[in-house]
């Protein structure tokens, strides 16, 4: 009797043992899973991390033109145009200004050269005269040779509205920050320029 009793105490003992084992088991597993939850790693070696390329905020090319009825005296019109380029961030930028003057066909090739010059020479005064450094200034001459529109009809007649707006000064304000050409560098134009700039410290070094 007290040995088949012994034998049942031990199944009943054996059997809470088992019960409170399989009740702690998803509480293991759940704590397993919010802690691979609560912690993101990157698959990739610290040292291998790639920083974010820094671009920069460069303004564009500013680019208008002013009309002239004839000869080289700047109208109102023209005027109204000039203060808006002063006040341009390209101006306050400091950048390079490009005046090209132009003419239409009427009179002789010396002529019309002398009339372009004189056109973007007016407005090369009048930005100097309003606090430009005449040395940001370049002005170039064109005459008649790139119209903006036919200086004659089909029929060959004056055509009056192209010649007006051949007589022109076209005026570029390039950022300070742009390159000449008018874009910007590629990645790897920039990685070339700076190895070329190691390899020439490291000679300099050596010498």
């Amino acid at each position: 009797m007290n040995h088949r009793l012994t034998i049942i105490i031990a199944i009943a003992a054996a059997s809470l043992v088992l019960s409170a084992c399989s009740e702690q088991r998803p509480a293991d597993t759940d704590a397993g899973d919010s802690g691979d939850a609560g912690e993101k790693r990157s698959i990739f070696r610290p040292e291998f991390q790639v920083e974010p390329i820094e671009t920069l905020d460069t303004l564009g090319t500013l680019e208008t033109r002013v009309l002239f009825p004839d000869g080289a005296e700047l109208t109102e019109d023209a005027l109204a145009e000039l203060a808006t380029v002063l006040a341009s961030p390209q101006i306050a930028e400091g950048g390079e200004i490009i005046l090209r003057g132009h003419s239409d066909s009427r009179g002789s090739d010396d002529g019309n050269l002398r009339a372009s010059q004189a056109r973007a020479e007016a407005v090369r005064d009048w930005l100097v005269e309003n606090g430009i450094e005449s040395e940001r200034i370049t002005v170039i001459a064109f005459g008649e040779q790139n119209p903006a529109a036919p200086n004659a009809l089909p029929d060959g007649s004056p055509n009056k509205e192209g010649r007006a707006a051949n007589r022109r000064v076209e005026i570029e304000v390039r950022s300070e920050e742009q390159p000449a050409e008018g874009k910007q560098p590629t990645l790897a134009e920039s990685l070339a320029s700076a190895g070329e700039e190691g390899s020439e410290e490291d000679l300099e070094t050596e010498e």
